[in-house]
């Protein structure tokens, strides 16, 4: 019986030791960011209105010449029109909506993705019923 209780110790000991080591990370040479740690409820974005969740990962992180967001919009909730003022990419995660394209309505859905380059004009909203959730990266100025 003792023989099967120092097994057991020792079995848990080194269970231990491995899962302490292998949970080790080195994050000098990069940022590991999930969903949870990021999120904010927020109104739709240059005026649209109505709810919606956004998420701006990497927000402190020094020297990073690039914004990478993700935002969920919900039922009734849109980014509003406004005009771009560098090259930015909408990828649709999610659901389907219509955005609106110097003057242009058009339908998008999961899997679409649209550059907008500066000097258009554009928003987004998801369809009535769904919610709509996108990445959006643009070069940080």
């Amino acid at each position: 019986m003792k023989i099967i209780k120092y097994l057991l110790i020792l079995l848990f000991t080194i269970a231990l030791n491995f899962t302490a080591k292998s949970q080790t990370i080195d994050t000098s040479k990069f940022i590991l960011q999930n969903d949870i740690d990021v999120a904010k409820e927020e109104p739709g974005t240059h005026k649209g209105g109505g709810k919606t969740i956004g998420y701006n990962f990497f927000a402190d992180a020094q020297n990073l010449k690039m914004v990478f967001r993700k935002r969920t919009l919900k039922s009734g909730s849109s980014i509003g029109y406004h005009l771009q003022k560098e090259d930015e990419i909408y990828y649709i995660l999610s659901g389907n909506g219509k955005m609106k394209m110097n003057g242009e309505t058009f339908s998008v859905k999961a899997g679409d993705a649209i550059l907008t380059r500066p000097g258009s004009s554009h928003s987004i909203e998801p369809n009535e019923g769904n919610d709509l959730t996108i990445l959006i990266v643009y070069e940080k100025k």
